[in-house]
């Protein structure tokens, strides 16, 4: 990457350079319009920024109407778009409850399964908007507010920058609209639960000159709860023994006579008395605890939308355009009360050796789950945005030249309130040393040096009722403060761009477009303080703070070169580029040449070629180091994991870990003997929840990502079917230097089963075996490629006398994702498609169905197998599975799924529409995966999760 600078544009004078440049246009197009009028409507598609009458494009574009939104039963445009088949699997799913920081509770949609961050979203062709990780939260767009989406599935930033590598999704919004519309929405699962409620109200005026839109939502999802559906409940579907924790909700201390015992109180027993104990017993009846119980399975959300747009035709030629909108995005996510363990290496708060409840005269680990008081968090955020153009057109000759110069403001503010994580300090202070005072009360401190009742309660752990226990609310507000994060993101955005002939050639108009851009985005991220101090058992973090500016220009070209001839009907090359000067990163070029070739009218041949980039997000680069308790799987479990079956992986493993073979488990009723993971406790948890917590952070020496993108592709409309069309598209992405920072499991993986040794370096174990310390900083490392096909069937069928039919159906399939984990020369390209949330076809298919007043739409979903590494023998259908570099162990292929929908509507006589649809008609349930893949459970996040029927009223005035 080059360096040069540009000191005056670095001084921020870009954003007067743009508008200084099109002052001139502004005044010729006044000038002009006293000799005539001329359009100022061309169109300009998502792909190209020349506006032109025919919108034959190179690139696939898959646009979804208005109508088409109606006709679902997907109230929100992230789930509408989640559910189309070129889009990839969902990032921070709302089935994540343990995901932290300021995204989870957003939608983001990413496509080819390259990344939320990697997909660029527009509104009216503009950006968005980032937070602090670089995602883009479509939950933050009204679906009232839609009149389409248009979805780039091409890599596009030689005309939009930064992001766009995978493809761009354009949210185009309502205009020129003309009277009031309200919408309500009600519905709910076949379980009785996951309410959700919308309503909507949408009012316009269109005039000779102008045009104004006013409209407001208000949205509301209610949760639901992982107790209230099989594979939630427990963390391994069909084996509830592993979803007990023997932190439980009970107390329990460790037996001085024998420190691998635990011990608990019995009902109505002295704590003070050591005779009043029995030995802890594990499983579903025991004294133990079930996270489940307590935890959501899909959040809830509240959003209020306020929006605003106007048009003003200031001459004939020259318009100003304005957009303004506010929205609130409310979340709430329970999980379970904190499981407290005293000994663990970031906690150390053993009940004093002269607490009062001291049975043992001697410093007592214990351990206790905060039954009482769960987990919440309520997620806040605010999006204000504002955009401002002025648009016009202007006649040089008979050229016509289309300009358009603005700004857009975006900022988010977001506050995150979390309660039910341990004080430290006030524990501390709770099981330390505490005496009965001469009143019979017990009283923190001793009797020399008392500390006031007022200022301290002691705790026993052992207790679950009385004024000592934590059941009692004192307790409780000394150990769960309200703990309050902060955060911040702004973007200033100034533009220019010119568009039209520059000489007409006998195929056609030579058509350009340029333009100049700024972009200034800021962040910050501040955690509560207190919990920054590491006195808190919430996850520590450090503050984010940090911003990039870039200053841009672009040129495009539409060339025609044969027209109307023998094998060309057309045949045109469109090329751009995009000079890109980062304050942070250097420079950058990204250039692509697309072309579309109509040998017959009824064929379309279309194929692109594109270089691309990704900045990295401001947390990558200025966000510090935090703490995550992270789910992986220990390729050295010898009954679990790969080491079961692959020598290799065995003897790498044994090297590590002491003792290797010769490790037994009281809790393991089969009574192996050798090494297996553990989790919280200690107890048996393979792919489970790390003990404890792990680092991941950023890296201020990031680079951006670099990418290639290909696509080939014919389009055939048969003048002989009226309304037929179908499209085949192959594409391939190449990205490299990828910023990423990898899974635990992944870092694990890399170093026992592929022998990657610079992998080995991020973890260490303790004398158990254990992986006691992790860390996955974000680097730039290795390369990741896909490829595969889009097809898509189009055909409105000739009117009959029982109705007008039509059929959409659209499949992508993936022929290949390759993922290099680093830069080493022996590392081997890992196969992504049909593991984890990868799946090789994904299938949409529609019928749409409409006959005077009444309508009706059926729609399919599929989403083809996915294979999984082998947790249980009951459930393991290849047990002799080779895998890409010849290593042999047992993996469970589940089936295919599809999830089929239905609507039926009718036109009312008083201009209303009423609709009763439902989502997954047939209940249909998808597989256990115990990789939990885009989610906290055994269930891929992206599945419906029960039968949801609603109704949907639109009122028209």
């Amino acid at each position: 990457m080059k360096n040069l600078r540009t000191p005056a544009l670095r001084k921020g004078l870009l954003p007067a350079a743009i508008l200084a440049a099109v002052a001139p246009a502004i005044t010729f197009a006044q000038e002009s319009s006293a000799s005539g009028t001329t359009e100022l409507d061309r169109i300009q598609v998502t792909g190209s920024r020349i506006r032109k009458v025919d919108v034959e494009n190179a690139q696939p574009i898959q646009t979804i109407s208005r109508t088409e939104i109606e006709n679902q039963g997907f109230q929100s445009v992230g789930d509408i778009l989640q559910n189309i088949a070129a889009t990839g699997s969902p990032a921070l799913s709302r089935s994540s409850p343990l995901s932290s920081g300021e995204s989870p509770g957003g939608t983001y949609v990413d496509l080819r399964n390259l990344g939320p961050e990697r997909t660029l979203v527009l509104l009216n062709g503009r950006r968005l908007g980032v937070n602090n990780d670089g995602l883009q939260d479509l939950a933050t767009i009204p679906s009232s507010a839609v009149e389409r989406i248009e979805v780039l599935k091409d890599g596009a930033s030689s005309l939009y920058g930064s992001d766009a590598i995978a493809g761009v999704i354009n949210v185009i919004t309502r205009r020129n609209f003309d009277g009031a519309e309200m919408n309500a929405y009600v519905g709910q699962y076949g379980e009785g639960d996951g309410q959700t409620q919308s309503f909507d109200f949408t009012i316009g005026s269109t005039g000779e000159r102008s045009s104004i839109i006013f409209g407001a939502q208000y949205d509301k999802e209610e949760p639901v709860w992982a107790k209230d559906r099989f594979w939630s409940i427990d963390t391994y579907p069909g084996q509830p023994a592993y979803s007990y924790t023997v932190v439980g909700q009970v107390g329990n201390i460790r037996n001085p006579a024998n420190p691998a015992q635990w011990l608990v109180l019995n009902p109505g027993g002295d704590p003070t008395n050591l005779d009043d104990y029995r030995p802890q017993v594990g499983g579903a009846n025991g004294d133990t605890s079930n996270a489940a119980e307590q935890m959501m399975v899909r959040t809830g959300m509240e959003r209020t939308s306020i929006y605003t747009s106007a048009d003003f035709d200031l001459t004939d030629n020259v318009r100003f355009r304005a957009d303004g909108s506010f929205n609130r995005r409310e979340t709430d996510v329970q999980v379970a009360g904190y499981p407290y363990q005293s000994a663990a290496v970031d906690v150390q708060t053993p009940i004093s050796a002269d607490s009062y409840f001291n049975p043992t005269g001697e410093a007592l680990d214990f351990r206790r789950r905060g039954w009482e008081v769960p987990r919440t968090t309520q997620r806040r955020l605010d999006t204000y945005r504002f955009s401002g153009v002025f648009e016009g057109s202007f006649e040089v000759g008979e050229k016509f030249f289309d300009w358009d110069a603005g700004y857009l403001f975006t900022r988010g503010d977001a506050t995150i309130r979390g309660r039910g994580d341990f004080n430290k300090l006030a524990v501390a202070q709770a099981v330390g040393p505490s005496f009965l005072n001469s009143d019979g009360v017990v009283q923190c401190g001793s009797a020399a040096n008392p500390i006031p009742l007022a200022d301290c309660t002691p705790w026993a752990p052992q207790l679950s009722e009385g004024p000592n226990s934590l059941s009692n609310e004192d307790i409780q507000r000394r150990f769960f403060l309200m703990e309050n994060a902060t955060s911040e993101t702004t973007t200033h955005n100034y533009f220019a761009n010119l568009s039209g002939t520059i000489a007409t050639l006998p195929a056609g108009d030579l058509a350009f477009a340029a333009g100049l851009e700024n972009r200034r985005v800021n962040g910050r991220y501040s955690p509560d303080a207190f919990a920054q101090t590491g006195n808190s058992t919430n996850l520590a973090a450090q503050e984010t703070s940090g911003g990039y500016s870039v200053n841009e220009g672009y040129i495009e070209l539409d060339i025609p070169l044969l027209a109307d001839v023998p094998g060309a009907q057309e045949l045109a090359l469109n090329v751009a580029s995009r000079y890109s000067d980062y304050d942070v990163f250097g420079d950058t070029t990204n250039s692509k040449a697309s072309f579309r070739w109509r040998p017959i009218d009824d064929v379309l041949v279309r194929g692109t070629w594109a270089e691309g980039f990704r900045a990295p997000a401001v947390s990558d680069l200025y966000g510090g180091t935090g703490q995550t308790f992270d789910w992986y799987a220990d390729p050295c479990d010898t009954v679990s994991g790969s080491a079961a079956n692959n020598p290799a992986v065995y003897a790498r493993c044994a090297a590590d870990i002491a003792g290797y073979a010769n490790f037994t488990y009281p809790d393991d009723e089969d009574g192996n003997v050798g090494f297996q993971q553990t989790g919280q406790g200690g107890t048996l948890a393979y792919a489970g929840q790390t003990g404890t917590p792990f680092l991941s952070g950023s890296n201020p020496d990031l680079t951006p990502e670099t990418s290639v993108s290909r696509s080939l592709g014919i389009v055939y409309s048969p003048n002989f079917v009226q309304g037929l069309g179908v499209s085949l598209d192959w594409w391939k992405t190449r990205i490299d230097n990828v910023v990423t920072s990898f899974t635990a499991s992944g870092i694990l993986a890399d170093c026992y089963i592929y022998g990657i040794d610079s992998q080995c370096g991020y973890f260490t174990r303790d004398e158990n075996g254990v992986v006691n310390t992790l860390t996955r900083t974000g680097r730039n490392a290795g390369y990741w490629e896909v490829e595969g096909y889009d097809f898509e069937v189009n055909y409105a069928l000739p009117e009959t006398s029982v109705g007008n039919f039509a059929v959409n159906w659209a499949t992508t399939y993936y022929s290949d994702f390759g993922v290099k984990s680093d830069n080493t020369e022996n590392t081997v390209v890992s196969p992504q498609v049909s593991f984890g949330s990868t799946f090789r076809m994904r299938s949409v298919a529609s019928l749409n169905w409409d006959l005077g007043d009444f309508g009706a739409t059926w729609t399919a979903r599929y989403f083809s197998s996915i294979k999984e590494e082998c947790y249980f023998s009951t459930m393991c259908n290849n047990p002799d599975y080779v895998d890409f570099q010849g290593n042999e162990f047992p993996i469970n292929k589940t089936g295919s799924n599809t999830f089929n929908d239905v609507q039926v509507r009718w036109r009312a006589p008083w201009n209303a529409t009423i609709s009763v649809g439902v989502n997954n008609v047939f209940d249909r349930v998808g597989p256990v995966l115990y990789t939990q893949p885009n989610s906290g459970f055994s269930y891929y996040g992206g599945f419906d999760i029960g039968r949801f029927t609603y109704m949907k009223y639109q009122q028209r005035f």
